[in-house]
């Protein structure tokens, strides 16, 4: 380890002060509109430094006065060789298609999902674009249009939406804002409806073991959530929806240049939902009674003479549900029998700093720093259960990059620093504990332009409750011809379980709490260990003269400890320590393709099979289908010629097979469930019609087959009874739901 820091402090005296250049790939076509190439291959000829454009299709690379033929190639079109004289003037350059033909008319467009043939980890990039062909209310409703993400309800009362990947929950997903851990501790439940769509700029779903630049929790994968930026937002932008549920929700944005280095913005967001539901007429209320405000104050300062960005963030949320049977009323009826009901109520208070300096002189230099504070109290009760939870986050880390010898090899390392207090209440049972850690990481990237890629990275931590560990993570990609990619990767990850805020829709049963196997430092719990595993096959190609790609991958997720949520006693819920096996392992098979002009098919298959050692034996995981079929068709009417109007049309279909539901043999017969659920099939439908950059109006509708679950709520004739559970979700509540929206920006 100690040859590792010799080289990051040799590096700044081997390396000598070089300039750059910067500039943009694009693609040409008809309308020679300004379409960024994203990963072409840039590079000096017969050197070896060299780099790729990002999602935009921009690149920045060193440069020498001895270097002057710039080599510009990409998969399926003509590769150039420029002339660089002038190395401060920005290059533009359109790439011309290969083609045997004489003349030829091209049109292309920028994918509003993109898969890189050329990174190493399995990152699927989901742009703003994406994210409209949707309501997108907050993030939770982001994932409609993704298949590589499961969105379902967590329990029949709360209306919250739990995300799966790979097979697992959401507590296993390491949830980033900006790079920046987010999603975790007292929000695991419901922090992705904390943050409004809106706010986002894009998603980047990274499946397996992610980087360990960006800790050691990350068990199933990375969703990390780029916001928008004050320096290219609208000025001002104004997003109103409303619901036939009654649900409104608005959203503004304002954003101001101070001076030529300082842009700042104002994000606010109110939704509201005051109607009482009932369609399945069983005394409960389909959807939760709802007030939330958030506000966000966000600068931005960028120096490009001296190298130095950065970002600081204010975040304050406050967020009041209720939920429970129609005739409940809190002020006479709270944690009493009178009639059951319940109220969760948030406040949330955010500060988050990011700060970067690239080198002038040494572009391929740069340091960052990260830190974020949070302070998060929930108070809530559920019919005659309380839970209150306090939970205060500091997170800091600094990352330092360089290369090298050359572009292919890039380095990074830093050290990180976490800390979380928690105090919760469970019903008269205070649960008070500190966890801090501090650990440094060094991750190695080497990068032969198309054909190989890898990534290899490894950090040690040492955690006061978690002990002293090392986590390692590799990723491989491999192209052996045109327009593929091979990918492989494994890593290890490890976590404290939150067993009471991540499983909050117990508190909404009658359930007894049980925690067995008590010794360890967490709830008496030991953390829980997985190693993940990972292979994917990327393959570009035309299809009937379109274009088209298919995505195969495979993923193992083994844990060696897990804390095991245990619902098969009807009567209990017990948490306990992993003896024997768990494991869940996935299949996805994707297609996408463009047939013709402005239509875009997306179809995806997916196969889980997911199994944990009980107490009473080797089990399915419940609630979690086996198979799952996925399609969205979208399209896009040609603009006309003013670029102005246009009509969008998207529409998303998903098919889950039966899932297992845990034993209810103990009950009385009349509140008992079959072993399994029936088949679902639900349809998403959205038309916008943009009149203007400025100005366009929504449409759609969500479950338009007005699929429902039929008594989603156990025991909800007796909810203060033995038998009462609000956990045997496993399809949509309240049926069809359509609703309305207009969007307006100011340039």
């Amino acid at each position: 380890m100690k040859y590792i820091y010799y080289i990051i402090l040799m590096l700044p005296l081997l390396m000598s002060s070089q300039d750059k250049i910067t500039g943009m790939i694009m693609e040409a076509n008809a309308k020679n509109e300004h379409i960024g190439l994203v990963g072409a291959n840039i590079y000096w000829l017969d050197t070896t430094v060299g780099t790729v454009t990002n999602i935009d299709g921009k690149f920045t690379l060193s440069y020498k006065p001895e270097y002057k033929k710039l080599v510009i190639s990409y998969v399926g079109f003509k590769t150039d060789t420029l002339t660089i004289s002038d190395p401060k003037k920005m290059v533009h350059h359109w790439l011309q298609p290969t083609s045997d033909l004489g003349q030829v008319t091209v049109t292309s467009r920028k994918q509003t999902t993109a898969k890189s043939y050329l990174k190493a980890q399995n990152v699927i990039t989901v742009s703003s674009d994406e994210l409209l062909k949707a309501a997108c209310c907050n993030l939770s409703e982001s994932f409609e249009t993704n298949p590589s993400i499961d969105v379902n309800f967590a329990d029949a009362v709360s209306g919250t939406r739990q995300i799966k990947m790979l097979g697992l929950t959401s507590p296993y997903i390491l949830i980033a804002t900006e790079n920046i851990p987010s999603i975790r501790g007292a929000s695991q439940a419901y922090g992705l409806s904390f943050i409004p769509g809106t706010w986002v700029e894009s998603i980047q779903i990274t499946k397996g073991a992610g980087s360990v630049v960006n800790g050691f929790e990350s068990i199933a994968g990375q969703i990390n959530a780029e916001l928008v930026k004050p320096s290219t937002d609208d000025k001002l932008f104004v997003n109103l929806y409303g619901a036939t549920n009654e649900r409104l929700e608005l959203n503004t944005h304002f954003n101001t240049k101070v001076n030529d280095r300082w842009h700042t913005g104002l994000y606010v967001h109110g939704n509201t939902h005051n109607k009482k539901h009932d369609v399945n007429s069983d005394g409960f209320l389909d959807m939760p009674l709802f007030n939330q405000i958030n506000l966000m104050n966000r600068w931005q300062y960028i120096d490009t003479q001296s190298g130095f960005v950065s970002f600081v963030n204010l975040k304050f949320l406050n967020d009041e549900k209720q939920m429970g049977e129609l005739n409940f009323n809190p002020n006479t009826d709270k944690l009493t029998m009178n009639a059951w009901g319940s109220e969760i109520d948030t406040r949330r208070y955010e500060l988050s700093g990011k700060f970067g300096y690239v080198n002038p002189e040494i572009p391929w230099q740069s340091l960052g720093v990260q830190t974020a504070f949070s302070s998060h109290k929930q108070d809530s009760y559920f019919g005659l259960n309380s839970y209150d939870i306090v939970h205060n986050s500091l997170y800091a880390n600094a990352i330092y990059n360089s290369i090298i010898s050359d572009s292919r090899h890039k380095i990074k390392t830093g050290i990180s620093y976490t800390y979380d207090h928690y105090d919760e209440l469970v019903n008269t049972t205070d649960y008070e504990r500190t966890e801090n850690s501090i650990g440094g990481f060094f991750e190695y990237s080497f990068d032969n332009l198309e054909l190989l890629n890898l990534t290899a990275g490894i950090r040690i931590d040492h955690h006061n409750l978690l002990g002293t560990f090392i986590t390692p993570r590799v990723h491989v990609r491999y192209s052996p011809w045109s327009k593929s990619a091979f990918r492989a990767s494994f890593g290890r990850g490890k976590r404290s379980a939150n067993i009471f805020t991540e499983n909050q829709q117990l508190f909404a049963t009658s359930r007894q709490i049980n925690i067995l196997n008590s010794g360890g430092d967490i709830y008496g719990l030991d953390p829980e260990i997985a190693w993940n595993y990972g292979v994917s096959y990327l393959q570009g190609f035309n299809l009937f003269g379109s274009k088209a790609d298919i995505t195969l991958d495979f993923y193992k997720t083994d844990f060696t400890n897990q804390v095991v949520v245990d619902w098969e006693n009807s009567q209990e819920i017990n948490f306990y320590n992993l003896e024997g096996k768990s494991y869940a392992n996935s299949f996805q098979v994707e297609f996408n393709y463009n047939p013709f002009g402005h239509f875009d098919l997306r179809m995806a298959y997916k196969y889980y099979d997911v199994k944990t050692d009980y107490n009473s034996g080797r089990l399915e995981r419940p609630l979690t289908p086996k198979n799952r079929v996925f399609v969205n068709v979208g399209y896009k009417t040609p603009q006309d010629e003013e670029q102005l109007g246009r009509w969008k049309f998207d529409a998303t279909f998903n098919w889950l097979s039966d899932q297992r539901y845990t034993s209810t043999i103990n009950n009385p017969a009349q509140y008992q469930l079959p072993e399994r659920t029936p088949t679902v099939a639900t349809l998403n439908a959205q038309i916008t019609k943009v009149f203007s950059p400025k100005f366009e109006v929504y449409l759609g509708g969500e479950n338009i087959t007005n699929v429902r679950q039929p008594n989603p709520i156990l025991g909800a004739d007796d909810p203060f009874g033995a038998n009462f559970d609000s956990t045997f979700v496993y399809g949509p509540i309240f049926g069809s739901m359509y609703y309305m929206g207009l969007r307006f920006r100011i340039k």
